[in-house]
């Protein structure tokens, strides 16, 4: 859940590496590349992002499981990620990983290669790199309209097989992310609340022990 989570969180960052529509698995849609290219201008214009979010996770027959909400605060290679009981934070150089439930925190260098949590990992060409997108008919609720965007991993063995985005066309904004996992588990991420440009002190994106009494740290960094 952790990887599908920062996933939808982070597309609401930075949408870069679009160049590319050939791929060695076919064509993705140039009309979804339009407006992925779109979002991507936009996104990429703010200097912060602050999202509060809805966590759904539903059983293959359709039941409402588990609900969470969550906080995601997000600068360059720096981000902040609370959502039930856990703390995922990194400062661009060092990363922690905290759990309410064992009062444990985890400590590793940064890594934007091989974390998953890293802007720079999932958005340096990683849509054209790992998947197939084309855009779906619009719908329209409440006098609103919304773009649908349907994404395909190349990776066929990944938990995954599709990813559908939901944007608002008006707010030029992802407002949701709905995951579909082998299992028959869907993960549906909503936006509740978006606030681009937002300050935010340098201390939000480092660990604070001091706010943890007792916690056991294991410090990972070689």
């Amino acid at each position: 859940m952790k990887n599908v989570l920062c996933f939808f969180l982070l597309l609401l960052y930075s949408l870069s590496g679009f160049a590319q529509q050939m791929t060695p698995y076919g064509q993705s849609d140039p009309k979804a590349k339009a407006l992925l290219d779109a979002l991507s201008k936009r996104y990429q214009s703010y200097h912060s992002i602050k999202a509060i979010f809805k966590l759904q996770v539903f059983t293959p027959d359709g039941k409402l499981a588990d609900q969470k909400t969550g906080q995601a605060i997000l600068q360059g290679n720096a981000y902040r990620i609370d959502i039930g009981g856990q703390e995922l934070i990194s400062d661009g150089k060092t990363t922690w990983n905290y759990s309410k439930e064992t009062n444990e925190v985890q400590i590793n260098n940064y890594s934007p290669d091989n974390n998953m949590i890293s802007p720079t990992r999932l958005f340096t060409h990683f849509y054209d790199q790992d998947f197939l997108y084309r855009l779906m008919p619009d719908t329209r609720k409440n006098g609103r309209v919304y773009q649908h965007i349907e994404m395909t991993p190349f990776d066929k063995s990944k938990s995954y097989f599709r990813i559908d985005l939901t944007i608002d066309k008006a707010k030029q904004q992802i407002i949701q992310a709905l995951i579909y996992d082998k299992s028959g588990v869907h993960y549906v991420y909503s936006i509740q609340q978006f606030i681009p440009n937002v300050k935010i002190p340098a201390q939000m994106f480092t660990f604070n022990a001091k706010a943890h009494p007792g916690v056991n740290v294991v410090d990972l960094r070689t």
